[in-house]
């Protein structure tokens, strides 16, 4: 199933294992973090799935700190589907035994990546944060982000 994903999504396969651990050293935004391997090695993973708000969109720092707050300074563990063109590793993370996906969602600072999500508990925990108005689904009408870049 994960080459059958990793074909139809154009992802470039990881050389070597698809779990990754270390300890996670930087917080870019919202959906991509900075994770230290015991190797020493600095890789920039991508959270999947989800997509968070855009440098100069609403929600942006309040995003970002939420996932510093869950993640910063935390042994974390990514379970990775390959790299995205931009070479980050994209996968599923788990900070200090928390899915930070799902949490992202759920507190409502990120959306459901619809164009490439695959799990639809992903799709329950934003119906949940917009049924509570949490964060983002505060606003009468936010703009996901992947409508922000094209525009």
């Amino acid at each position: 199933m994960l080459k059958i994903l990793v074909l139809v999504m154009g992802l470039t396969p990881l050389a070597s294992a698809d779990l990754f651990t270390g300890k996670v050293v930087s917080i870019t935004d919202g959906d991509t973090i900075k994770l230290l391997t015991p190797e020493k090695e600095l890789l920039r993973v991508r959270l999947t799935g989800i997509d968070a708000p855009e440098r100069k969109q609403p929600y942006f720092n309040r995003s970002k700190q939420i996932l510093s707050d869950l993640c910063f300074d935390k042994p974390a563990a990514v379970d990775s589907l390959g790299r995205d063109r931009y070479q980050r590793v994209l996968g599923r993370v788990t900070c200090d035994g928390v899915d930070a996906n799902a949490y992202m969602v759920f507190q409502g600072v990120a959306w459901v990546y619809t164009k490439y999500n695959t799990d639809s508990s992903l799709v329950e925990y934003q119906s949940k944060a917009q049924a509570a108005r949490k964060g983002l689904w505060q606003e009468p009408n936010p703009v996901p982000p992947w409508e922000w870049r094209r525009k």
